[in-house]
């Protein structure tokens, strides 16, 4: 793996990492942020029309997907935790568009979504699933 591809792998994953333990924090506390509307607390995610009890729910799953892309080994966990960030995110951002949010409001969703595609990318061979023909 080139160098450059490595550097580029660490830098997303470590900041796609930060962004989704900060937010999954926040979220598993049940975090009131009024105002806030990404990352959603209570404030945002009922503005959204989500129930508050969702908010543990994801937050629980982002720090596990985190812990699951830091850890090495166990490819196929880290493409489910792949797999569920680029869901979370894609997610919040239609939910963003569809209640009529302006762009200030899905940058963020939009910048951990990119992170978690670079992140994907980059990956170096022994995080990657092996496919047995």
């Amino acid at each position: 793996m080139k160098k450059g591809h490595l550097i580029i792998y660490w830098i997303s994953t470590l900041w796609l990492a930060l962004g989704m333990v900060a937010t999954g924090t926040l979220q598993l506390l049940k975090a009131e942020a009024k105002g806030a509307l990404a990352p959603p607390g209570v404030y945002g995610i009922t503005h959204l029309g989500y129930p508050v009890y969702f908010l543990p729910i994801l937050g629980v799953w982002k720090i596990l997907g985190v812990v699951a892309l830091l850890i090495p080994k166990f490819a196929l966990l880290k493409e489910w935790a792949y797999a569920g960030f680029f869901f979370i995110m894609s997610g919040a951002i239609f939910s963003h568009i569809a209640s009529g949010d302006p762009a200030s409001e899905i940058w963020p969703s939009l910048l951990l979504l990119t992170l978690t595609v670079l992140s994907w990318y980059f990956r170096p061979a022994d995080r990657k699933i092996i496919s047995v023909n």
